[in-house]
């Protein structure tokens, strides 16, 4: 997905601690996928780490910090939060739990959201120790509670201004999954095709 997104990829290597490691393998299956480290003349950052002891962390996030700058990547955090989910569970006690990654913007407890098919507003933020916070900025991974179902990972995630604006759009695109999961099963033309990619044309650009 990175690749087909053109978005620059470092590899972390993880459970480099663990006996019989074997960074070499993870690297030749890496170069199946035209991955190639640095240090065997290719272009992709790649970092030994330990989950566990915490090993190489700095120097990963490092790496992070200075691919920002050379790429100069920046974000807003004085305007609505977009994002990406990581993840998305149900859980019995507290309904939909999503893990968000912050991307632009300013995420806070109370706004009103869509993601994928679903809306919501956020009942509570937690941090990644289980604490609660109030809001969470740009590249910040946050779990948001209150969405009305479950979205899929990698689906978008916008803050929007009212639940009816929220709401609309939720419906709008379980409309385009239910045509499309239609036309997929009983077949469609062309003319069907190309007025359905009308529409999600105009779904998106709300």
């Amino acid at each position: 997905h990175a690749k087909a997104a053109k978005v620059p990829i470092i590899v972390a290597i993880n459970k480099i601690d663990k006996e019989g490691a074997n960074r070499d393998r993870v690297i030749n299956q890496l170069s199946e996928y035209s991955l190639v480290p640095e240090q065997w003349g290719g272009d992709t950052i790649m970092v030994d780490v330990s989950a566990h002891t915490r090993q190489g962390i700095d120097v990963l996030l490092e790496n992070l910090y200075v691919q920002a700058e050379v790429l100069e990547l920046r974000a807003n955090p004085n305007r609505r939060a977009k994002g990406t989910v990581i993840e998305s569970k149900v859980d019995k006690g507290r309904g939909t739990v999503m893990t968000v990654l912050v991307q632009n913007g300013t995420l806070k407890k109370g706004d009103l959201f869509v993601s994928g098919a679903v809306y919501g507003k956020v009942r509570a933020l937690l941090a990644d120790d289980g604490s609660r916070v109030d809001s969470a900025g740009p590249s910040i991974p946050v779990e948001v509670l209150g969405a009305s179902g479950s979205p899929l990972a990698g689906d978008d995630f916008l803050v929007l201004e009212s639940e009816p604006q929220a709401r609309q759009i939720s419906e709008q695109r379980s409309h385009i999954m239910r045509m499309k999961d239609l036309a997929s099963q009983e077949g469609s033309n062309l003319g069907n095709a190309l007025t359905f990619e009308r529409f999600s044309a105009l779904v998106q650009e709300r």
